[in-house]
């Protein structure tokens, strides 16, 4: 007897570790959550499922992973292009007694609830961002979307994270893709020459324009002064003319007459040398062709 109550015993108790947690199935139904420590189940009425919880476990999707068929991760983009993706969902426990009670076959419903993400999240994303710059902001955006389903499966399922292993075109097509690739890289860089080339062009070209517009308004200023200038002096002169009209007009023509001989050779005729008595003096012409004389 007392051996038989030995081998009960062992048979009932278990151990629980830090990582771990335990659920007790009372005739196969839930019956309390075990702690960390060394725990008792009465064998054989109470029986007890040990699960790792804080253990990271990994579904891999796509093509040619674990035997998959040869299309698992060809997908058709929102601008109808097919994108091959290879990812992986890194998950764990985080409610055990969620995770044996509602999920028949937990890996396979989180395969299935993972593709169907992704496919629904690549069904609204253009080619080009999935490719290049948006592998990061897709994988948050699917990672929530299959938190998401699995909550209101009641799984007791953590996402902890989703790693894209590839994203390419299909393998028939990448050497093109890679060429448009190549051409649109091309093109970007001659695009971002041709606007700094204008943008250089336009700022050269107002500068001059401005430069000109500068030398308009000193040329204007110059004339308008200039104008105004004469007709003060022509106002100021006709002010003094009507005040002395005989005085002002004989020093208009003396200032004048001095502005039109001051620069040339002269002779002057003196009447009281006998230039009014039919006398010719004599002019050595001659020399005052020679000299420029008038």
């Amino acid at each position: 007897i007392i051996a038989l109550a030995g081998l009960w015993a062992y048979a009932s108790l278990y151990t629980v570790k830090p990582e771990e947690k335990s659920i007790e199935l009372f005739l196969g139904s839930y019956y309390k959550t075990g702690e960390s420590g060394l725990n008792f189940a009465p064998w054989p009425v109470v029986r007890a499922e040990v699960l790792t919880t804080t253990r990271e476990n990994t579904e891999d999707i796509g093509v040619g992973i674990r035997g998959g068929r040869a299309d698992d991760g060809l997908m058709l983009t929102g601008d109808e292009n097919i994108v091959d993706i290879d990812f992986q969902v890194v998950w764990n426990i985080s409610d055990p007694r969620e995770f044996l009670f509602n999920l028949a076959d937990p890996r396979k419903t989180i395969q299935a609830v993972s593709e169907s993400a992704m496919r629904e999240v690549i069904g609204r994303s253009e080619l080009s961002p999935i490719l290049n710059r948006d592998r990061a902001l897709i994988s948050s955006e699917v990672g929530t979307l299959i938190q998401n389903t699995l909550d209101s499966y009641d799984s007791g399922v953590n996402i902890v994270r989703l790693n894209f292993d590839k994203a390419d075109p299909p393998a028939e097509v990448i050497d093109a893709f890679r060429d448009v690739q190549a051409a649109e890289q091309e093109r970007d860089t001659l695009e971002k020459q041709a606007d700094a080339y204008a943008n250089k062009a336009l700022a050269q070209a107002r500068g001059e324009a401005a430069q000109l517009l500068e030398e308009a308004e000193g040329y204007k200023a110059k004339v308008v002064n200039e104008a105004s200038g004469e007709a003060s002096r022509f106002l100021s002169i006709y002010g003094e003319y009507v005040k002395s009209k005989d005085v002002t007009r004989k020093r208009l023509y003396l200032d004048t007459m001095e502005r039109m001989l001051g620069k040339v050779d002269k002779v002057i005729l003196d009447k009281s040398a006998g230039g009014d008595q039919g006398v010719v003096p004599y002019l050595p012409l001659n020399q005052l062709k020679v000299g420029g004389s008038n």
